[in-house]
């Protein structure tokens, strides 16, 4: 992996303002694919490819299927990952996660969703089928209901409703244990299928 031109990617996506995963995040990421033997990822927002990239430099053997709904979005992701010859790892999905149709057939260790955050719910629920039985949903951007500045904007108050509402569901979940770190990036959580429904 060519580590001047991962900051240079990094570097872009600040100054034009598109969210990106924090380092910390990705040094997390890397220790749990390891640990938990991740070879095949679904991501639920691409951006410009940023945190799939990172992801495949991870390991050769890791292969990654990744979903943007913009399509400006999408082909700035196609172009990065082809500037980091990552075409047979990432194979990038340009449509509406949420009414695309993937192959049944298709397994994931782990999905991760870090999309439309009013959506949160809507993407568990749709993907958790694809998820393999030993596998785990990583939900970015949890942090965002700790925020009590009353200045905060109706927008933002309204993503912090949705990211409660999102974690309320987690949390009322019988089939799936979450574990929260939110001090880790943007704050995370963690879904693994219970030991009495992984059979």
């Amino acid at each position: 992996m060519d580590f001047e031109k991962i900051i240079e990617l990094k570097e872009n996506a600040i100054k034009t303002y598109i969210p990106i995963i924090r380092d910390d995040l990705i040094k997390f990421l890397k220790e749990y694919f390891v640990k938990n033997n991740v070879k095949k990822v679904l991501e639920i927002g691409s951006a410009i490819g940023y945190s799939s990239i990172v992801m495949a430099s991870f390991s050769s053997d890791i292969h990654i299927d990744t979903i943007e709904r913009d399509s400006i979005l999408a082909l700035n992701a196609i172009s990065n990952i082809k500037d980091f010859g990552l075409e047979n790892q990432i194979n990038l999905i340009n449509a509406d996660a949420l009414t695309l149709e993937l192959d049944t057939n298709n397994k994931y260790d782990l999905i991760f969703i870090d999309a439309s955050k009013t959506k949160y719910i809507d993407f568990f629920n749709k993907y958790k089928t694809y998820l393999n039985n030993n596998g785990s949903i990583i939900s970015d951007n949890m942090n965002l209901h700790d925020v009590t500045n009353m200045e905060f904007s109706k927008r933002k108050q309204r993503l912090r409703k949705k990211i409660n509402e999102y974690i309320a569901f987690l949390n009322n979940l019988t089939s799936y244990k979450t574990t929260y770190m939110l001090n880790i990036g943007d704050g995370i959580a963690i879904s693994v299928l219970n030991d009495e429904f992984n059979n």
